[in-house]
């Protein structure tokens, strides 16, 4: 096989390793998503009360696993955002330990827009540096497919598959490289037999050329640092159908 014409970050986060959170473990991880929520810059009233939380398929990558959370509120938002903790050893039976939350609140569902596809939230988690001084985001981006069917959901760069995941429940988990360089991650989902059944990208073309190369929470506590300059905190929803 010749060289690759430019290196690039594909695949660095480990595929799903278990099964969405239930039982004891969503407890524990419930506990840890709602002190979050407590610390999420709104006024009470407009947050709410949390509702059901939606766990999305964990993802690992350098030594920490994420596992992505959606929820409703009464006030007609969403809250949204994940826990992280230490990954384990796979030779041990140590529990999870070094636990970490972050999460934000929006007002702006998919119940108002019927016309998305694709329902995402991201958070920037960390950096991968490249050739030439350039640095991509390492972006976890987690949502659910609005539409069906839908069986895998990929992440690209420029036409190249950096990452994927395969639904679960309609929802998905994907870390990946974003702005590197002048290259943004788009998502696409997919169905069984290889069909792109939709396309959509972190940022919206609103006419002004603002800087999109913001990061936060990287091994830490969250910060505005990670939202894109289309979006609620965090959050990047909807795919025009």
């Amino acid at each position: 096989m010749p060289p690759e014409p430019r290196a690039i970050c594909r695949f660095a986060a480990e595929p799903p390793q278990e099964d969405l959170a239930q039982g004891r473990w969503a407890q524990l991880l419930r506990a840890e998503f709602l002190a979050a929520c407590l610390r999420i810059d709104v006024d009470a009233s407009d947050l709410g009360e949390v509702g059901q939380l939606d766990f999305h398929p964990d993802r690992t990558w350098s030594s920490r696993t994420y596992v992505p959370i959606v929820a409703r509120t009464d006030t007609g938002g969403e809250v949204f955002g994940f826990v992280s903790f230490g990954a384990s050893d796979p030779d041990t039976d140590d529990p999870p330990e070094d636990f970490d939350a972050w999460a934000d609140f929006t007002d702006e569902t998919a119940d108002d827009h019927p016309e998305w596809r694709l329902d995402l939230n991201q958070e920037v988690v960390g950096h991968w540096r490249g050739d030439g001084e350039r640095v991509a985001a390492m972006t976890l981006v987690w949502g659910r497919r609005l539409t069906a069917p839908g069986d895998v959901v990929t992440g690209e760069l420029t036409g190249v598959t950096v990452d994927q995941c395969r639904l679960m429940q309609a929802r998905f988990t994907l870390l990946a490289p974003d702005g590197y360089g002048d290259e943004y991650l788009e998502v696409a989902l997919w169905d069984s037999e290889g069909r792109e059944l939709a396309r959509e990208s972190l940022y919206e073309d609103d006419g002004e050329d603002e800087d999109a190369d913001e990061l936060s929470h990287e091994g830490g506590s969250g910060s505005d640092g990670g939202r894109r300059p289309d979006s609620d905190g965090g959050r990047r929803s909807g795919t025009p159908a």
